[in-house]
């Protein structure tokens, strides 16, 4: 029996307006995940997928078309309707961290769990920063952290509330190789470990590769490409 999917989006438009001119970013786009997938969205810069992981997340609401998460309408929601489905089923991994510097890395990670009123919220953030290789850093604040070590918190934080859903939008694009190298090689590993959605944003063909499926986003158009 097939599996419902997890993300659904249906004919799905995405318009703005430039210089009186408007512009049209995605048009008529379709998409189905099942849960566990892990699915990397490629594309030239400027081709839109960071836009597409927002709509997807309930970031920005579409200009037409729906999004649907776990069979449920998504797009149609208000902001606290959406922040309430992203709070409860998703995970964020971004390239610049989105680290609040005033907080240290155990208070970032715990940060989300807080927000959900979720007991234990310290024992089960220092698991998540120890599961990363950061126990001993757990007092210190972003500025004190090198680049990977910060994205190693970002990911710490993602999977310690227990996503079905997990975004990551060109998660060692400010990261020199070696260091994306390893924080590639836990993301996937944590992923798999957790049974984790991944819709990863990339540019990088090696890295989508590394996915159950890859999709071409260009000229506002979605495409599979072939294993």
């Amino acid at each position: 029996m097939p599996q419902s999917p997890v993300i659904q989006a249906n004919d799905l438009f995405y318009e703005i307006t430039s210089n009186d001119n408007q512009l049209r970013i995605l048009q008529g786009l379709n998409l189905s995940i099942t849960a566990g997938e892990q699915v990397a969205i490629i594309g030239s810069s400027g081709s839109g997928k960071s836009t597409l992981l927002s709509l997807l997340a309930g970031l920005d609401v579409p200009t037409g078309g729906s999004v649907l998460i776990q069979n449920e309408s998504f797009s149609a929601l208000d902001e606290d309707g959406r922040a309430a489905v992203r709070a409860g089923s998703m995970g964020f991994v971004f390239q610049s961290f989105q680290l609040l510097p005033s907080l240290t890395a155990l208070e970032n990670v715990m940060l989300p769990l807080q927000l959900k009123n979720q007991p234990n919220a310290r024992e089960i953030s220092l698991e998540a920063l120890n599961t990363v290789g950061l126990s001993q850093r757990v007092t210190h604040y972003p500025k004190q952290l090198s680049g990977g070590e910060q994205q190693r918190v970002a990911i710490a934080r993602a999977f310690a509330t227990r996503p079905a859903i997990l975004f990551a939008d060109e998660p060692t694009g400010n990261l020199d190789q070696k260091t994306g190298q390893m924080i590639i090689d836990l993301l996937f590993k944590m992923n798999a470990e957790a049974g984790t959605t991944l819709v990863l944003v990339t540019h990088d063909i090696e890295l989508a590769n590394r996915c159950h499926r890859q999709l071409r986003l260009e000229h506002g158009v979605l495409t599979e490409l072939a294993q």
